[in-house]
């Protein structure tokens, strides 16, 4: 069983920049980073592997969104910038154990239980 915990959320400006964090409490295969706006679907933002090796990005990111890993402490980043109104959503971090697709939401065996993001103009 492995636990993975956000942080870093809030209420931020549109432009601002943030950095979300997610702790695992054991080692995992892939980390990623998905989120969901209201009224939404679930969507894809990043994932890393365990080695920080290979990045997986969604199709809407372009180079806005940064994901890094520090596997000395078990921790996931996600680095934000320029931040738009339609980012706002809740940020939930997941974990794949062993073997999994990256982009895909159910090949994750762990959740977090998500940190919201709320972008004001």
């Amino acid at each position: 069983q492995v636990q993975v915990a956000e942080s870093g959320g809030g209420l931020v400006q549109a432009g601002d920049s943030l950095r979300l964090s997610c702790a695992a409490s054991g080692r995992t295969y892939v980390m990623g980073w998905f989120r969901q706006a209201p009224g939404k679907e679930r969507e894809f933002v990043a994932a890393i592997s365990w080695n920080g090796g290979s990045t997986w990005y969604g199709d809407f990111v372009k180079g806005r969104f940064t994901i890094s890993r520090d596997n000395a402490k078990n921790t996931v980043y996600l680095q934000v910038d320029s931040l738009k109104l339609e980012d706002t959503a809740v940020y939930y971090c997941a974990a794949i154990l062993r073997v999994g697709e990256p982009i895909k939401a159910d090949d994750y065996n762990y959740w977090g239980q998500g940190t919201q993001v709320t972008v004001s103009s």
